[in-house]
């Protein structure tokens, strides 16, 4: 009835993916909240431009760069013996790349709610400014980055072109939920891929409902947009 091999390996690219995405996400939302550069227009299109651009043209032009003739995957085959493409590490990086906005703007709106006042207090009475970020700026700003973790974790669990550009279909190294449908369709296996998708149908309402509901409760709009 359930791919649950696809499930987990779906999951756990997810959990991988939102994790890295709050190592890099903050750092760069938090540059695109304070900073005053002419810069941040083009830094914030570049975080954007997975909203627009359909994912077979971003898994195409990884694939180049990652795969074992390109640049990127080249470098790393060399020095650290890893091959990208048709692998779970190539798809983690596609999928960190590809859910970058959902991220990214969340967080960004989150760190824009927080009263600048508060922080140049915090400034004022002698606290470092590493301090403040995580004492002040974070607590505050919690419900964008709450949004942004559950927002790139379950948009990750859908995605399809990508993936499938990048990763394959790989049984227990790059087959996800969504390729699995997708298997399942093209061998008219109907039941099991009604099945796989209502899981998804559920799952995604109930983010949604979750994301609404905190959205009405903060004020604090949560939902990436394009630049």
């Amino acid at each position: 009835m359930f791919d649950w091999q696809a499930i987990r390996l779906t999951f756990l690219l997810a959990a991988t993916t939102a994790a890295i995405l709050i190592a890099v996400g903050l750092p760069v939302a938090w540059w695109l909240a304070s900073t005053r550069s002419r810069g941040r227009g083009w830094v914030e299109a570049v975080v954007a431009l997975p909203l627009v651009l359909p994912p077979t043209v971003i898994g195409f032009y990884l694939l180049v760069l990652l795969g074992p003739r390109g640049p990127v995957g080249m470098a790393i085959e060399s020095v650290l013996g890893l091959r990208l493409v048709f692998s779970f590490s190539g798809i983690v990086v596609a999928s960190v790349l590809y859910s970058m906005p959902f991220a990214v703007q969340p967080f960004t709106a989150g760190f824009r709610a927080v009263d600048r006042r508060l922080i140049e207090a915090s400034w004022c009475l002698g606290v470092s400014r590493l301090s403040t970020f995580f004492r002040i700026i974070l607590p505050l700003s919690w419900p964008g980055l709450m949004a942004g973790i559950v927002l790139s974790f379950s948009h990750t669990v859908g995605e399809f072109g990508v993936i499938l550009m990048v990763g394959g279909n790989i049984p227990g190294a790059t087959r996800t939920i969504s390729v699995s449908i997708y298997d399942s369709v093209q061998a008219m296996d109907y039941s099991a891929a009604g099945w796989t998708a209502g899981l998804l149908l559920v799952f995604s309402f109930l983010v949604l409902s979750a994301m609404y509901s905190l959205q009405t409760r903060t004020r604090t709009p949560v939902w990436p947009k394009a630049s």
